[in-house]
């Protein structure tokens, strides 16, 4: 039963990391487009509470609901399936943390920009683009991760 108790733990968990960053992502990247700065301030503030909320803490808890789960079920640490989903995992990490740091800074430069009523500064649409750039492989590496998590292949 505590086998269980986890893997559903682990489950929801990655659901909300996967979940958040996508939506987050997803939203602004499109009130970005939008070049609406007020709309921009809104969104960005509300990601970056997000990420600290929901994507901070299951960052955190992924890893060790894993490692407690392969310790459960009896998967050798060392096996391939669990050394690649933990390479990856450390590969989308490295990704998220500027993106962590870039959200905060285009917040700063939106709410700035919102409240002194001028256009977003040339260095928001750069960061942006960096953002965008982070994600793709933090993206990708999830899906792996998610793949070998589920078919666990030798």
């Amino acid at each position: 039963m505590e086998y269980l108790i986890v893997k559903w733990l682990h489950i929801v968990s990655s659901t909300l990391l996967f979940g958040t960053g996508i939506g987050s992502a997803f939203y602004m990247l499109f009130a970005s487009l939008s070049r609406d700065v007020r709309a921009i301030a809104v969104v960005s503030r509300h990601v970056v509470r997000a990420d600290w909320l929901f994507t901070a803490t299951t960052v955190v808890f992924q890893p060790l609901s894993g490692f407690y789960l392969a310790h459960l079920a009896g998967y050798p640490l060392n096996s391939r399936w669990i050394v690649w989903s933990v390479v990856l995992y450390l590969v989308a990490g490295a990704c998220w943390l500027p993106v962590v740091w870039l959200q905060m800074r285009m917040r700063d430069m939106a709410q700035a920009s919102a409240r002194d009523g001028v256009a977003l500064p040339a260095p928001y649409w750069r960061y942006l683009r960096i953002w965008a750039a982070l994600g793709v492989p933090a993206f990708f590496a999830l899906i792996i991760v998610f793949y070998l998590m589920t078919a666990k292949p030798a």
